[in-house]
Order: structure tokens, then C-alpha cells, then sequence
């Protein structure tokens, strides 16, 4: 889940939990609101961990594969 997304799971929570004073036999609105904030923030913690890890980690397979470039420079012959 991307960052938007948590955002977005948070924001539709907030809006059934605090915003919606329509109600329903079936369904609670306030608990479906918290479970979605809940969800949203769960989705966004874990979205920014594996941002982070995939960002720090490098890339092992090709360390053997580097090229050293050596130049040598030598003097101009005088004339």
C-alpha cells in the first residue's frame, strides 16, 4: 500500500467515524470508520518501512563485476 492510499483509508474513517450521523441496523458506522483509520495508519506505517528498507538496500549480485579504471600520464617529451 502506498502512501496514498493510508491516507486515503485514514481520511474515508475519519469521515464515516466523526462526519456521518446517518445509522443503520446492520452496519455501525463509527466501528467501520475506526477500523478503516486503523487500517490506514497500519497501511501507511508499513508502506514507509518498506520504502525505506528498499532504499537503503544495495545491490550485492554485481560487486564482482566492478571496473577499475588506471591511467597513467606521463611528461610531454620537450623538444
Amino acid at each position: 500500500m502506498t502512501a496514498a492510499g493510508g491516507l486515503a483509508l485514514i481520511l474515508i474513517g475519519a469521515i464515516l467515524r466523526y462526519a456521518i450521523t446517518w445509522q443503520t441496523r446492520w452496519i455501525d458506522l463509527n466501528v467501520l470508520g475506526a477500523i478503516c483509520m486503523i487500517g490506514g495508519v497500519a497501511g501507511l506505517l508499513l508502506g514507509m518501512l518498506l520504502t525505506y528498507n528498499r532504499r537503503r538496500r544495495t545491490d550485492r549480485r554485481h560487486q564482482s563485476e566492478r571496473v577499475y579504471e588506471q591511467r597513467y600520464f606521463e611528461d610531454p617529451p620537450r623538444l
